[in-house]
């Protein structure tokens, strides 16, 4: 039941897609597409309908990939034919919508704790004898990289948000989290960038 559903940051709804419709319920991804063209309208009253491009490799052509909120993707399964595997891609679709909403309401109320901790640590540095230049964005590029494993700007890009922060996942939040901790302690414990950055790196 994986990937059935995506979302992109804190502020946008999750959806899916064309492609996991056509090939959950074992129809043909043209056949999907033409529904979607013949009840555009009908899908349009439940938000704008959205899409992206993406170009195939070895043609010239790109694909358009439509993206379905909720109520979109519950009307189009409506037009399928009413097959055992329809029925299951109804079910598993509504748990994986279920479980996403409630990820990003978690996952924003995260980012709400946590942005006061982040004025924590801002203000932490701002006493620090010891504080380097450019220290602010060193800062949260190390926390980044060290709870994620990714750059600000490879979060950004791969996941679709303005802020890198927006795209943490729960579990990155909790380990950015402990690590903004660690760091607000060792700060206003007087350390050196370098003796911060070693326990970080090694937390």
């Amino acid at each position: 039941m994986n990937d059935l559903v995506f979302m992109h940051g804190l502020n946008e709804e999750p959806y899916t897609t064309d492609k996991i419709i056509a090939e959950c319920s074992k129809n043909q991804l043209k056949v999907v597409k033409n529904l979607i063209r013949n009840h555009k309208q009908d899908l349009e009253e439940f938000g704008f309908l959205h899409f992206e491009n993406a170009k195939l490799p070895g043609r010239g052509r790109p694909q358009k990939t439509y993206h379905l909120n909720e109520q979109q993707a519950t009307l189009l399964i409506t037009y399928l034919d009413n097959t055992p595997e329809v029925n299951q891609f109804k079910k598993n679709l509504v748990h994986e919508f279920y479980r996403m909403r409630k990820e990003l309401n978690q996952r924003q109320i995260n980012r709400a704790i946590e942005k006061p901790q982040r004025k924590s640590l801002m203000d932490a540095i701002k006493e620090w004898p010891q504080a380097p230049d450019y220290i602010y964005i060193n800062m949260t590029r190390l926390l980044l990289k060290r709870a994620t494993g990714l750059t600000a700007q490879q979060i950004k890009k791969r996941r679709h948000v303005k802020v890198a922060l927006d795209g943490l996942t729960l579990k990155e939040q909790e380990r950015y989290k402990q690590l903004e901790n660690i760091a607000i302690g060792l700060v206003g414990l007087n350390k050196t960038w370098d003796e911060v950055k070693g326990v970080l790196l090694l937390a």
